[in-house]
């Protein structure tokens, strides 16, 4: 009997224990490298995510004078709304252009930018600022033929709403608008390895940051910085 025994050990039940410890070994090694590429790989397309938010609250300030709160608004205002922009006509550089103006101005100090348009038009060599009003969606983003305005209301790869906030706050005795737009680890890595994304949102606790990715802040002014920058 103990010779089986010995040989059942040896032939049947070692193997299968050194097979279960090799793959448990591979395993423990390989899970966190695959989380964290996959951190990484999420967190890269989330980050631009809220730099699009970012750019567009700051654009709706500048045109209402406030952020908002609810991420409907800011994509409307992108799809339908308008802002102003400031552009140069003609060249610094381009001396005749600059002592034209000159004398233009001192001839009639209140003459308009639109004024001065209309020279230009005709083939006067002038350099001037105008303020043009301009649809959002033609100002912003226009370069990126990928972009999709409905996508800023989720969070990628869990399909739940973006967390966003706004608020007025006296800062040293003046308001100041402020924001924030937050995707926490829990929704963003959804479907990972949990113990690890738990491991990583008790870490970030630990240090006192936010467990996951957040642009701007309501509660102290940081310039609309993301926590990744």
């Amino acid at each position: 009997m103990n010779s089986i025994l010995k040989k059942v050990l040896t032939y049947l039940v070692f193997p299968v224990i050194i097979v279960g410890l090799t793959y448990w070994i591979v395993k423990s090694v390989s899970a966190p490298v695959e989380f964290n590429k996959m951190k990484d790989y999420r967190t890269t397309i989330a980050v631009q995510r809220l730099k699009d938010i970012r750019d567009l609250q700051v654009a709706f300030k500048n045109v209402n004078g406030r952020y908002t709160a609810d991420i409907d608004s800011l994509i409307n205002f992108y799809k339908e709304g308008k802002m102003k922009i400031i552009m140069q006509v003609g060249s610094q550089d381009d001396s005749l252009a600059v002592e034209n103006t000159k004398k233009l101005k001192k001839r009639n100090p209140r003459i308009k930018p639109e004024q001065m348009l209309e020279l230009y038009q005709k083939g006067e060599k002038l350099v001037f600022k105008i303020e043009n009003e301009m649809p959002v969606k033609d100002t912003l983003f226009n370069d990126r033929p990928d972009f999709r305005p409905d996508s800023l209301a989720f969070i990628p790869f869990c399909g739940e709403r973006i967390i966003m906030d706004a608020t007025v706050k006296m800062v040293s005795g003046v308001k100041v608008p402020l924001f924030e737009a937050s995707m926490p680890y829990k929704l963003l890595l959804r479907g990972l390895d949990n113990q690890l994304r738990i491991n990583l949102d008790a870490e970030r606790e630990d240090q006192g940051r936010y467990p996951g990715l957040q642009v701007g802040s309501i509660t102290a002014p940081n310039n609309n910085a993301g926590n990744w920058e």
